[in-house]
């Protein structure tokens, strides 16, 4: 099978919401999984589609405050590993019910910190203190080290495909950010059947996801809307 990848690098926080939502919307034009790395120009915060703006904007300092095409709770994004995938519809994952796949996607980040010598492991259930707040405390399958959450995504799965949002809090180990992006792509390839291609957003999806960021994601009524 093959999938397509792209490492777009750091940008602001709206625009990378925005580029994430525009491949889902392109996902079946494209026809072939996305693999997405990026980064964060500044510190921010996104949070769930369905979370309400005033108890996010209470809970974090953080700014800028992006709602999330996805569900799921705040997260805090500045060294953070961030990373999507996208799957036409019809996809097998695109077919797999919400609690399956986001065990997939755990379990792949899981056998990538394997290939780098970092023993993690999936939660069996939950441990709630703060809820609405991702990276406190932890839910089904996400990802351990040491008992501490480190892995978490939320997901949006509609007629366009499938689309998972997932960041990474690397643990305190010597470990470079890069090395994980290859274990991913490397773990793919031998549990997948996966060969990757290079993906370059061309001008259509670049002008989805500019509108996107512009006329949606950089803006309070979107942000501030329940």
């Amino acid at each position: 099978m093959n999938w397509l990848f792209l490492n777009s690098g750091k940008g602001d926080a709206a625009f990378n919401m925005a580029l994430d939502e525009a491949l889902l919307e392109t996902a079946m034009q494209t026809g072939a999984p996305v693999l997405r790395f990026y980064g964060w120009t500044e510190p921010a915060a996104t949070f769930g589609y369905f979370q309400k703006y005033a108890e996010v904007a209470a809970t974090t300092r953080l700014r800028p405050l992006i709602r999330r095409p996805t569900g799921g709770g705040i997260v805090p994004h500045d060294a953070d590993w961030t990373y999507s995938a996208v799957f036409p519809p019809g996809h097998e994952w695109h077919l797999l019910k919400a609690e399956a796949s986001y065990r997939c996607i755990h379990d792949w980040l899981r056998l990538a910190f394997a290939e780098l010598n970092v023993e993690t492991e999936l939660a069996p259930c939950c441990k709630k203190t703060l809820p609405g707040q991702c990276f406190i405390g932890y839910e089904k399958y996400d990802l351990l080290w040491h008992g501490k959450k480190i892995a978490g995504a939320a997901q949006r799965r509609n007629k366009l495909g499938l689309l998972i949002q997932g960041s990474v809090q690397p643990p305190p180990v010597p470990l470079a950010r890069m090395d994980w992006e290859n274990a991913m792509r490397a773990v793919a390839e031998k549990q997948f059947a996966v060969t990757w291609t290079d993906f370059a957003p061309d001008a259509e999806l670049k002008k989805v996801a500019d509108t996107l960021a512009q006329a949606k994601f950089s803006q309070p009524a979107h942000n501030q809307k329940r």
